[in-house]
């Protein structure tokens, strides 16, 4: 799967998630800048099952240390083997011909349609020039003339595309992408995707464009890569700023209609429509570049995303947004002159709850808060739960966080968690995904089994800031 991570694809899903396998380097978010897939699986929480990794034991602090993960696909697509989530694929050099080949290809075949169009014109002109009469029927009304309703998604994406923007982000070395974002605030935050700026993040260019091509330099606030969620703020911000409403993701119901706003391939302000196909999909990322893994309970669309949509908004049918367009699963590599992965209508979403939770903490001190329970878990998808793995990750001298949520909570090692409250559980990445739907503080459930015994506890979830 991917988000902007878009790129890789994911192997089909298990019973239990798959682990997320490495994501090829040449996969990328959602933006142009990566791809990123997330692989999804049939009738399975996980989107598609991974190939089989060896248990690894994350960081007791989570999240683990990224795991071997398929390409992204969303932003960009995920391609076709890959891991239990699609990771993304790392944003392609930014390259004017690339770009360029793509818009000529397109001016070619504008200016052949141009020419095939006249030609019949005429000979229908003359045609008719030489009957007794017209056979053509005119509208009453033209295009422009037709009201539209509010509820319409013509009427929807008049009253928030003016609230979207592409985003364009150079690294000091010159590489980068496009992905799409949107206005959170009237003091000029935009919202997108962690892997459509990381570029960006240490003395790169970033720029915002509006659909009026109003351009504004921007910075990046914060971002969490854990998340796959950034903040950044426009330079000078106009002062008629008009942020997107935002809706209730947990409201969300499968079945309801769904528009997505981005900046596929590069094409500005693209809206594409479709339903939402699945809810608490386990999606587990990464963008090929050795940064930490990314990990969601997503909104599962099947309307088309692509490469460059990475960040935009997933829209209801009342234009509130109710996800982050971050992934995409795929079969393989597209055309277009890009060698990105394309729609195969499985898109992913990082829910607004989270998002908008994440994206406030991003304001206010830059840093991305998560929540724990203070174990580490086995990145395997053969256990049909989340083990805590019986070995400590990154140095940790023990996998159960002395004085943690879990340690006070009775865990032990070798303990396969189940559910989260009532949510199966039947990964590691899973798990994670879920956790970090809550916030430090939250009193959660777990299910788990010991010795063939099953029990269940109650865990008040910690937390840990920064993605370190």
């Amino acid at each position: 799967m991917s988000t902007e991570n878009e790129g890789t694809a994911v192997p089909p899903a298990p019973s239990a998630p798959p682990v997320p396998v490495d994501a090829p380097a040449a996969q990328g978010p959602y933006g142009q800048d990566a791809q990123g897939q997330v692989p999804q699986g049939q009738g399975t929480p996980g989107d598609a099952g991974h190939p089989g990794v060896t248990s690894s034991a994350p960081d007791p602090s989570w999240p683990p240390p990224p795991p071997p993960t398929a390409p992204y696909g969303d932003g960009g697509a995920g391609s076709g083997a890959g891991g239990w989530g699609s990771s993304y694929q790392q944003p392609a050099p930014k390259s004017g011909r690339g770009r360029g080949g793509l818009v000529a290809a397109l001016l070619v075949a504008a200016l052949t349609a141009g020419g095939l169009g006249g030609g019949l014109g005429y000979t229908l002109a003359k045609n008719n020039d030489e009957s007794t009469g017209s056979t053509t029927v005119s509208a009453s009304t033209s295009g422009g003339d037709v009201k539209r309703d509010p509820g319409t998604v013509a009427g929807v994406t008049a009253r928030a595309l003016p609230s979207t923007v592409t985003i364009e982000a150079e690294g000091s070395s010159g590489e980068g992408g496009t992905g799409t974002g949107f206005v959170f605030d009237k003091q000029g935050h935009i919202v997108t995707n962690n892997h459509v700026v990381a570029d960006a993040v240490d003395g790169g260019k970033l720029t915002a464009t509006f659909p009026n091509g109003k351009k504004y330099d921007a910075e990046v606030i914060g971002n969490a890569e854990g998340y796959d969620v950034a903040v950044i703020k426009l330079k000078n911000a106009p002062g008629d700023l008009k942020p997107l409403t935002l809706g209730d993701s947990d409201k969300v119901a499968v079945g309801d209609a769904t528009i997505a706003i981005g900046a596929p391939f590069g094409l500005s302000d693209t809206v594409t429509t479709g339903i939402i196909s699945a809810k608490n999909r386990p999606v587990a990322s990464s963008d090929g570049s050795g940064s930490q893994a990314s990990y969601m309970s997503a909104l599962q669309t099947d309307a088309s995303i692509n490469p460059g949509n990475s960040g935009g908004p997933l829209l209801d049918a009342q234009g509130n947004v109710i996800g982050i367009n971050s992934a995409i699963q795929s079969t393989g590599n597209g055309g277009f002159g890009t060698g990105q992965s394309g729609s195969i209508g499985l898109g992913f979403a990082i829910p607004i709850n989270q998002a908008e939770y994440v994206a406030q903490e991003l304001i206010k001190t830059g840093k991305p808060v998560y929540a724990k329970i203070g174990a580490s878990v086995s990145l395997d998808d053969t256990s049909g739960g989340a083990q805590i793995s019986k070995e400590g990750a990154s140095g940790a001298a023990t996998p159960v966080e002395p004085g943690g949520p879990a340690a006070k909570a009775g865990l032990k090692p070798g303990d396969v968690i189940t559910k989260l409250d009532d949510r199966v559980i039947d990964s590691g990445p899973t798990l994670i995904g879920e956790i970090w739907t809550h916030k430090p503080g939250d009193k959660v459930t777990l299910t788990y089994e010991r010795g063939g015994k099953q029990h269940t506890v109650d865990v008040t979830l910690g937390s840990r800031v920064g993605d370190n």
